[in-house]
């Protein structure tokens, strides 16, 4: 059967992409073949005897920059037709639940370029990547981190990734805005009681219930996102 999902990833140090793939439900996931994660090394397609990758910035500046021509050699080889190549880097689109419907939906195949040192020989971006992302206003080692959490994100919303496929819907940002509280048994816990009204199988009032809450919860946590929320929904304001 083949992979709802294939994901070439290229990276300097592919085992920090592949261990904490391999647990949980991506473990699973893999091994019933709807995703196909492969981690490459982008030393692979160097062709001199010191398997170089980097260089020193041309007109100057700290740090070094990875070179075009095995990055160029690896996407060539890599590609297909329907194949989006995604860069991960602090300069990129941030990273969010939307996005991540647009990758998983995006054809079959990905590959995920893991930037390091001070990024991408630029002529990578202009001619390679189709789209450059962050995953928030921060630095990170290198840029496999950053593709791990794309991977995961992307990858459970999958068909068949996760055991009951509401659980995707139901989550928070699926619909812009953060989950309702949730509860679980005993009912009572150290004097901490379960709402009463999700106790009584009231199901249309238990709906109304997590609305409300989730609204409270996105203007208290999130205002960002419950400014965004209010211009569609202005009748939710709060007086």
């Amino acid at each position: 059967m083949a992979a709802g999902l294939v994901i070439d990833v290229l990276s300097l140090f592919p085992e920090m992409v592949e261990a904490p793939l391999g647990g949980s439900i991506l473990g699973k996931a893999r091994e019933k073949g709807l995703v196909e994660v492969r981690c490459h090394n982008i030393r692979d397609w160097t062709v001199d005897k010191h398997r170089k990758t980097d260089d020193y910035l041309c007109g100057g500046g700290q740090g070094m920059l990875l070179k075009p021509e095995p990055i160029f050699a690896a996407v060539e080889e890599l590609r297909r037709p329907e194949t989006r190549v995604v860069l991960m880097t602090p300069q990129g689109r941030t990273f969010n639940q939307s996005l991540a419907g647009e990758l998983a939906a995006s054809g079959g195949h990905l590959i995920i370029l893991c930037g390091h040192y001070e990024g991408v020989d630029h002529r990578v971006v202009e001619e390679l990547v189709d789209v450059e992302l962050s995953i928030g206003d921060y630095i990170l080692t290198n840029g496999a981190i950053a593709a791990v959490v794309v991977i995961d994100a992307v990858a459970r919303l999958i068909p068949g990734v996760l055991g009951d496929e509401r659980s995707s819907v139901e989550e928070s940002f699926s619909n812009g805005l953060l989950e309702a509280p949730a509860y679980t048994k005993p009912n009572v816990f150290r004097g901490l009681a379960v709402p009463d009204i999700l106790l009584g199988g009231n199901h249309p009032a238990i709906e109304k219930w997590k609305h409300g809450k989730s609204l409270e919860r996105t203007r208290l946590n999130r205002p960002d996102l419950w400014r965004e929320w209010l211009k569609a929904h202005p009748e939710d304001a709060v007086e």
